[in-house]
């Protein structure tokens, strides 16, 4: 659902980027706490919580290269909010999704420049708070358990996909650049998605099913997912003594290091060689822009980044199809992982610098 260049006119685009922007800069303060009190801290520092929050951006990023067929003639991919949401925690995810799609519009020519607000808000800031909050909102009435951070993740994430179909179609009907009837393009657009969102959902579901499996402790959205032990004393419920410090041992055994190069090593797979097979076909917007006319004023040349050696996912001078398109991939992870990176270590340590601080004789503590 990349929005191109063309599509919303100027004032929406630039007014989408100041939400966008401002979206990111809250973000960037609750990513701090994320990262610094959130699953993936406990008992690491910034040097092991800015690499999985990175490869968490890095592997969206290459299953978005995966389009799959979800109609005749369409192809849908993950937007990933939903899933790295869940995975690092609400703020973090719209900066996962936030480096995504810049690199994906600097690095590949996808997605506009002028529309990148757009593209944030729609595919990251909307995707995001719908749903965390449709997540949230299950784990409190659903019995706590792991099986039920899986099914809040599928249903999540099911309606998250049109969600920002709609999303984008307000974007539209205020700034579109072609006179179309928006009731057409709203069921156009939501009746695909909605199709789409069902790949994504289980995409979602495996994948934090999946880190469930073999390390809950680093699923934000399993956080306080085991109820407190119990104990029967005199006929009445009580709670149970809390356990002793793990040892440093025991610490240094739960390091995600593993799964930090399981998680590497299967974003490169994707990205270099599986979305080789990837479906061809448009996907779910440039079907229904082509379909309903709303793509007149699109010009994919005028893309800024159009002269990129890596423009559309391949390596200029590369004449084989299947070596240029699994570089590019490889070069798209990791760019993605060491920008990512870079920038929740700068928000990881920005945290621990203002914490230190406050905690210091005659410092004034941070304000909200």
């Amino acid at each position: 659902m990349h929005v191109p260049d063309g599509m919303i006119n100027l004032p929406v685009s630039a007014a989408a980027g100041v939400v966008a922007a401002g979206a990111v800069a809250v973000s960037l303060r609750g990513a701090r706490r994320e990262l610094g009190d959130g699953p993936l801290a406990e008992g690491h520092g910034a040097e092991r919580t800015a690499p999985l929050a990175g490869l968490v951006a890095a592997f969206v990023f290459a299953v978005q290269m995966l389009n799959f067929p979800v109609a005749a003639g369409t192809s849908g991919h993950l937007l990933g909010g939903a899933l790295a949401a869940i995975l690092v925690g609400p703020f973090t995810g719209v900066l996962c999704i936030a480096v995504v799609l810049l690199m994906q519009g600097i690095l590949f020519a996808d997605g506009g420049l002028t529309a990148l607000g757009v593209n944030i808000t729609v595919m990251g800031v909307v995707t995001v708070i719908v749903s965390y909050s449709i997540f949230h909102g299950l784990l409190r009435i659903l019995p706590r358990k792991r099986r039920s951070v899986t099914v809040s993740a599928f249903v999540a994430a099911l309606v998250s996909v049109p969600a920002a179909a709609a999303a984008f179609t307000l974007l539209y009907a205020i700034g579109g650049t072609t006179d179309i009837p928006i009731g057409k393009v709203l069921t156009a657009m939501v009746g695909v998605h909605v199709l789409i969102g069902i790949g994504e959902a289980a995409i979602t579901a495996l994948t934090v099913g999946a880190v469930i499996a073999v390390r809950p402790d680093l699923v934000h959205g399993a956080l306080g997912l085991a109820a407190p032990l119990k104990l029967r004393v005199d006929g009445e419920l009580v709670d149970a003594p809390a356990p002793s410090p793990a040892p440093a041992a025991s610490v240094s055994a739960r390091s995600p290091r593993r799964l930090l190069v399981a998680g590497l090593g299967t974003a490169l797979l994707l990205a270099g060689v599986v979305s080789f097979y990837a479906s061809a076909n448009p996907d779910g917007l440039e079907k229904v822009a082509a379909d309903k006319g709303f793509d007149e004023k699109v010009d994919e040349h005028a893309h800024a980044a159009a002269d990129s050696p890596l423009a559309d996912y391949g390596i200029e001078n590369i004449s084989n199809t299947r070596l240029s398109g699994g570089l590019a991939g490889v070069i798209g992870v990791g760019a993605t992982v060491v920008v990512g990176s870079g920038i929740f270590y700068v928000v990881h340590r920005r945290r621990t610098t203002v914490s230190t601080s406050a905690g210091s004789p005659g410092a004034s503590p941070e304000r909200a």
